[in-house]
């Protein structure tokens, strides 16, 4: 199962370290393999949030996210995106920007393209701020049958029934951070409120799809991708076999897996956009900065799908509670960034303290669980007996 799911990302990791030995020297083998760590820590929360919805999805669209999926999170958002967002907010032709971007320079040195990008941090910060914000407030005002931090999350939980709480709150905190923290406030109120908008938007097209049956009544196309994935039988079926345990959630195909797929690039941009500005106080150059955390973007994936198909999102009830309140920490830290620079290892720490707190948290309920259905059994024997 190890082996099998992370195959591809140690072999492009070896891959990967040896070219840039070759082609830049121990320099940039160090440097590819800091970013490659820094990208694995920042986003681990991220991977056990991706597993809650890849689990939602059949093996073959499970599969896409491996291949296609991970396409667009090296090239798309660690390589090209940066590219397309320099050209637009710094209104140069495409031509300039790859050439910028292959001049290098320090992001202290104006007109470079890494001061160019890090000028348009504010815009890239509200936009993932938000996105995840609305995330966050939405996973902790839903009422659940497991709670973390029970004292909080029940009280969060009945408030939430409020139509729209989330959304309402998610624009409160924009206006505060635009008009306290930005230099420019219509671009950082811009930006945030396309980042609510497109996270309600993938999200809500995902749920309806999802609700209407996965396909939209188009039972061919659910055959042809079946067929694609080698599957027989119903979608809830799928993967039963081969994970550590039966998956609770019917999988889904067609128009709604697309767009949950939609969903998870989206979230995967969300969690990238501060790495890659973040990466160039390490390197200037962008081959090396895409390789590192290109090489990273694959083992959260891999860790995503090792997730679903293991089981173990059910079988440690807080590990999902646990990221989603790593990822409101993360979008407090997109929004102070915004005006103030926080260090990327800070980030990492405290995404990888929530998860490690819930996973412990989890062990504990676990082990008790099981001492209380041994005292159980035992009961019952010994009244068996008598």
């Amino acid at each position: 199962m190890f082996l099998k799911t992370f195959g591809w990302s140690l072999a492009v990791t070896v891959a990967t370290l040896i070219a840039a030995f070759f082609l830049g020297g121990p320099s940039a083998f160090l440097i590819v393999a800091i970013l490659c760590v820094l990208e694995i820590s920042v986003s681990f929360d991220n991977a056990v949030v991706n597993a809650t919805v890849l689990g939602r999805m059949n093996a073959w669209w499970q599969r896409l996210f491996l291949t296609v999926g991970v396409l667009i999170a090296v090239f798309g958002m660690r390589l090209v995106f940066p590219l397309l967002l320099v050209g637009i907010t710094a209104q140069l032709n495409p031509v300039d920007v790859v050439r910028l971007a292959l001049e290098g320079g320090s992001v202290d040195e104006p007109g470079t393209y890494a001061a160019l990008l890090h000028e348009a941090h504010p815009s890239i910060a509200a936009f993932g701020g938000m996105f995840l914000l609305v995330l966050f407030l939405d996973f902790i005002f839903e009422t659940r049958e497991h709670t973390w931090l029970t004292w909080l999350e029940k009280p969060l939980a009945k408030i939430g029934k409020l139509d729209q709480l989330s959304v309402v709150i998610s624009l409160a905190v924009l206006v505060i951070v635009a008009e306290t923290l930005a230099k420019d406030v219509g671009t950082v109120m811009v930006s945030g409120v396309l980042g609510i908008a497109v996270y309600i938007l993938v999200n809500s097209l995902g749920e309806l799809f999802e609700n209407a049956g996965g396909l939209g009544d188009d039972e061919e196309e659910d055959e042809d991708e079946k067929a694609a994935a080698g599957i027989h039988g119903d979608a809830g079926d799928i993967d039963k076999g081969k994970s550590g345990g039966p998956n609770a959630v019917v999988q889904v195909a067609g128009k709604a897996a697309f767009f949950l797929f939609l969903y998870l690039e989206v979230l995967d941009a969300s969690f990238s956009f501060d790495g890659v500005i973040g990466a160039f106080a390490i390197s200037q150059n962008i081959f090396v900065i895409a390789a590192g955390l290109g090489v990273g973007a694959m083992y959260i994936r891999s860790l995503t799908v090792y997730l679903v198909r293991k089981g173990t999102l059910s079988e440690y009830v807080f590990l999902e509670h646990g990221a989603h309140w790593a990822i409101g920490a993360l979008a407090a830290i997109l929004l102070v960034g915004i005006k103030f620079e926080v260090p990327e290892v800070i980030t990492g720490l405290i995404g990888v303290g929530f998860i490690l707190a819930a996973f412990l948290s989890s062990v504990v309920l676990n082990r008790r669980n099981s001492a209380a259905e041994a005292a159980e059994e035992r009961a019952e024997s010994l009244a068996g007996r008598s």
